[in-house]
């Protein structure tokens, strides 16, 4: 065995070994949902001709057990990034207690609505990203197993759409910095911006239906020169500032959208509709474009062609689909060193790490 070729061996056995250890353990999606102007809007009135009449401020008149509630609030921020969207909250007051008072519920657990809750994000422009719906009980202790960020409530994430299509998980308050102000329902809910209302942040752990990979084939992750359409692998590594090219596959909707199951077309080209991030070796890198790309396997495989034959094998196999996307971003001048850690992060769910070789 000739020293090239060992010294290729060595760096794949050694890539391989690390992916198949960090395929073993996803990464956590963790959402940290910032909102304003929180308001909860009691039906305090028997008259629903009434509703959403009063164009002043009002103060709610508290139910007993029974009473529905529709809370609303703006959503300003995810993970620390600005965001806008819109989160609902509709509530039906139980007041359940170990110890009740006339009126209130007897139960083993502690607890003050049943509720369903929908939070639709959208980016900071306004391009709607996604919603996650969520169904469960108010206030009281959070489950066994919540994010520790989590202070109360006791909901299941039970479905998503967009970006968040079929996700599941969990989700309670974290943080209350003010609480929603309490109105009437005959408060016209046009005025809630301008009449304010409470800020709190939602923890939600979040186990979705698919997560943005990178692509991996036998000689390692499906990252090109862009200049080139050649893969980056040990003998033809990366150098910093370069354009770079990763094909991906679990990044969700596109615009123009494509009908689930269909190809992607070649022409004209989708675009990703979520925020993309690329992450190298832990810092975010210059994303220049992330597009859907038909033909996947056949596209990658033809970035093998210039890797020697006694080095690259007779096959290629491609672990994608039909369908995948391709990310261009620019390699951080920092990164220098034998190698770097790309990650995936798109709709503020990360995909796993891989290496690849830079000079």
């Amino acid at each position: 065995m000739n020293r090239l070729w060992r010294t290729f061996l060595i760096a794949v056995l050694s890539t391989a070994c690390c992916e198949a250890a960090r395929a073993q353990v996803a990464p956590p999606t963790i959402l940290a949902i910032d909102i304003e102007d929180f308001v909860a809007y009691y039906d305090d009135v028997p008259d629903a001709s009434r509703r959403a009449t009063d164009p002043n401020a009002t103060t709610a008149v508290l139910g007993r057990n029974f009473a529905p509630s529709v809370l609303i609030a703006d959503i300003v921020a995810v993970n620390g990034q600005p965001a806008k969207g819109t989160f609902v909250y509709h509530a039906l007051t139980l007041n359940l207690r170990t110890a009740p008072a006339a009126g209130q519920g007897i139960a083993d657990i502690v607890r003050n609505n049943i509720n369903n809750q929908a939070f639709e994000i959208l980016k900071s422009d306004g391009t709607p990203i996604g919603t996650i719906m969520t169904s469960g009980l108010g206030v009281g202790s959070a489950p066994p197993g919540a994010p520790v960020a989590v202070t109360q409530g006791n909901n299941a994430i039970v479905g998503g759409t967009g970006a968040f299509l079929g996700a599941r998980g969990q989700v309670g308050l974290a943080v209350q910095t003010s609480p929603a102000r309490l109105a009437s329902m005959t408060e016209d809910p046009v005025n809630r911006r301008r009449f304010g209302g409470g800020r709190s942040r939602f923890t939600l752990h979040v186990i979705p239906l698919f997560r943005p990979e990178i692509v991996n084939t036998t000689h390692g992750p499906a990252v090109t020169h862009s200049s080139a359409s050649t893969l980056v692998y040990a003998f033809d590594p990366a150098s910093p500032a370069e354009r770079l090219s990763l094909f991906a596959t679990g990044l969700g909707p596109t615009v123009p959208g494509v009908d689930p199951g269909k190809p992607f077309p070649s022409t004209p080209q989708v675009t990703v509709n979520s925020p993309v991030e690329v992450l190298v070796n832990g810092q975010p890198a210059e994303v220049l474009s992330a597009v859907g790309v038909p033909s996947c396997p056949a596209t990658i495989s033809r970035a093998h062609t210039t890797i020697p034959a006694t080095v690259l094998g007779p096959t290629v196999p491609v672990d994608a689909d039909d369908n995948c996307y391709q990310i261009d971003f620019r390699l951080p001048a920092g990164a220098t060193g034998d190698t770097a850690n790309i990650q995936l992060r798109v709709a503020f769910i990360a995909g796993r790490e891989v290496s690849i070789s830079t000079r």
